[in-house]
């Protein structure tokens, strides 16, 4: 079994599971939901670290587009090239723009894929939806989901690529 080595990650896979356990099993019998409640952690911390690994190749393919320069190993481009304007960071304005540029073109590539492939993207990668969750807001099976994020991942590493942007 894996093991969640931080802990406010760790308390919010508990919740997520509490929560899961009683909207969804509610009626069910006290003496199983020990069993049920099991099966749901275990499920949670499995998409728990399913979306660490998503995220860690979107921070991998992201960190190419701009310099990491001396920063540390916790450099994370995905909270940077997000920044709020309201953060009282300074920051480079040669950064920034860089920042805006890729963002920008990134964008445009989801704005060119079909629309099916870019809802599916945006759900599961960015708002974080598990396969299940998407299928369901789509209206589709699980399946669909899988084939629409695999080919919208390809078009949009195919369209980085044309425009310049080393993957």
């Amino acid at each position: 079994m894996f093991a969640v080595r931080d802990e406010d990650a760790a308390l919010d896979i508990v919740q997520d599971a509490m929560l899961k356990l009683t909207e969804k099993y509610a009626d069910k019998p006290p003496e199983e939901l020990p069993m049920l409640f099991q099966r749901i952690l275990q499920n949670t911390i499995h998409d728990h670290f399913r979306r660490q690994k998503v995220r860690s190749t979107w921070t991998v393919l992201l960190s190419a587009f701009g310099d990491k320069g001396d920063k540390d190993d916790d450099y994370d481009p995905l909270e940077t090239l997000a920044a709020k304007s309201d953060s009282n960071a300074t920051v480079d304005p040669a950064v920034q723009l860089g920042q805006a540029q890729i963002m920008g073109l990134i964008e445009q590539a989801l704005a060119r894929l079909p629309a099916r492939q870019r809802e599916a993207f945006l759900l599961r990668y960015w708002e974080e939806f598990d396969v299940a969750e998407t299928a369901a807001a789509m209206g589709c099976s699980e399946g669909s989901v899988k084939t629409h994020c695999s080919r919208a991942v390809h078009a949009l590493a195919e369209m980085l690529s044309a425009k310049g942007v080393k993957l």
